[in-house]
């Protein structure tokens, strides 16, 4: 999303001084041009629009987008749209784009576009109070305001408490009425992302029922859904309401809207694959050792995913994937491997709740093996996965450093785990079924070390395509 934030008092634009100051530090930080996303606000267009010129003066490139997304004048007004909860849709397609490598002009050519295929409207039952001054409006308990700013102003109709699907029926029929000159053309067949939204005051409780009264109201225009964000992303102090915003979707925008989860769906496809083409082969390695199932408990693992992945879209956010993960490994792989799978991927989980930067990744990492190791019995040496996790491990941690690049540690860490698989056939069994065969009959790698490289292999490839 955004490199920088630049913050002034409560409802009012920050000083020219300080929007300079985050533009010089982005800029001496190694950043090729910046874009300034501005709620249109007069006192925003003039502080941010001052700060640009002068920082063009100093060389900087710098170029600004204003945005526009209220619904709720039916007229036009001189000063134009509103910026309303639609902006952090456009934080994170620029950034989604800055980080995919496009040029600054494209950026604002892309987001410039998406400015004017959203619309966000508000509703409140409650007015805010700048602190140490009065309320910003006054609204009677059995009335609630259509059409209000996120800085307290009062919106543009008055009408009396409506239950949740009423209101948000009246909601949507104004973002969509096209004699509302600052309506969101929206059809039956479109897709949209949806985001609905907490000014600050409502409970989740309120909010939950806010949301599927929305969602209700889209599917009966015939509207697709492609994505939903609920929750507080653009709040108005103490104000009991809430905004929905609507923006017209692409598949291409919605790759920026949501590459995780684009990009978790690509490496579980790899990794499924992967499993399934080693199927016959794990087998082969483990009627050596056990009983010559590993393949098809693999491959069971591998079509339970992809039936889960066709269902519905995974989960982003690492520690939900992985728990996610857990239970349908735990549920559907069977065999001692799913709970070993289960356990590794359900402790990994527990440090990505709070942060996933790629330290973080290698104390997952860490704390996967070690629920392992305490629960499973084994330790490196005794020919199973954990052979291969270890060394794969040992190289993650390389994670740590400063300036470390994913792929480059992941490359290692493969090839880490590639050898230590192949090693296991040298190795005399110290734990599972392979402990009670003798050692002169092991004569091929561990089908459990095999298998786990070659998941990490998947993971590698999966990420770089």
């Amino acid at each position: 999303m955004l490199s920088g934030v630049v913050a002034g008092a409560v409802f009012t634009s920050p000083a020219v001084g300080s929007i300079l100051a985050a533009i010089r530090a982005v800029t001496q930080a190694g950043a090729v041009g910046t874009l300034l996303i501005v709620k249109n606000y007069t006192g925003d267009r003039l502080n941010f629009g001052l700060a640009l010129e002068r920082a063009r003066a100093e060389g900087a490139d710098v170029q600004m987008v204003v945005v526009g997304d209220d619904c709720a004048f039916t007229t036009q007004k001189k000063a134009g749209r509103r910026g309303l909860c639609g902006t952090v849709l456009v934080h994170k397609v620029a950034g989604a784009l800055a980080e995919a490598g496009a040029s600054l002009d494209e950026i604002v050519k892309r987001v410039s576009a998406v400015t004017k295929a959203m619309g966000t409207l508000g509703l409140s039952l409650s007015p805010c109070s700048v602190p140490g001054s009065k309320p910003t409006f006054q609204l009677a308990d059995d009335e609630m305001e259509l059409g209000l700013g996120i800085h307290g102003e009062a919106g543009v109709r008055r009408m009396k408490v409506m239950p949740a699907d009423e209101a948000v029926e009246t909601m949507l029929a104004h973002m969509t009425d096209p004699a509302n000159a600052s309506h969101l053309p929206l059809s039956r067949g479109a897709a949209v992302v949806l985001v609905v939204n907490n000014l600050g005051g409502l409970s989740c409780l309120e909010l939950g029922i806010v949301a599927g009264a929305a969602v209700r109201g889209l599917e009966r225009r015939g509207v697709r859904i492609a994505r939903a964000l609920v929750g507080s992303f653009m709040t108005a102090l103490e104000m009991a309401g809430v905004s929905l915003t609507l923006m017209l979707a692409d598949e291409e925008l919605l790759g920026l809207i949501g590459p995780g989860t684009k990009r978790v769906q690509l490496v579980l496809e790899r990794v499924c694959s992967t499993l399934l083409g080693l199927q016959d082969k794990l087998n082969e390695l483990d009627r050596a050792a056990g009983d010559g199932d590993c393949g098809h408990t693999h491959a069971r693992a591998a079509r339970a995913i992809q039936e889960w992945v066709r269902a519905r879209p995974p989960p982003a956010a690492p520690a939900q994937l992985l728990s996610a993960l857990a239970d349908l490994l735990l549920e559907k792989m069977g065999g001692s491997s799913g709970v070993l799978y289960g356990l590794f991927l359900t402790a990994a989980a527990r440090p990505l709740h709070n942060r996933s930067d790629l330290p973080t990744w290698a104390d997952a990492m860490d704390a996967g093996i070690e629920a392992m190791r305490r629960y499973g019995g084994a330790a490196p040496g005794d020919r199973t996965m954990l052979d291969s996790l270890c060394a794969a491990a040992q190289a993650l941690h390389a994670l740590r450093s400063p300036g470390a690049e994913l792929l480059t540690v992941l490359a290692s860490a493969v090839q880490s785990a590639e050898e230590a698989a192949e090693a296991t056939r040298h190795m005399e069994a110290g734990a599972g079924r392979a402990s009670y065969i003798s050692s002169a009959q092991l004569l091929q790698p561990d089908p459990g070390a095999v298998a786990a490289a070659a998941v990490l292999r998947a993971v590698l490839e999966g990420l770089r395509g």
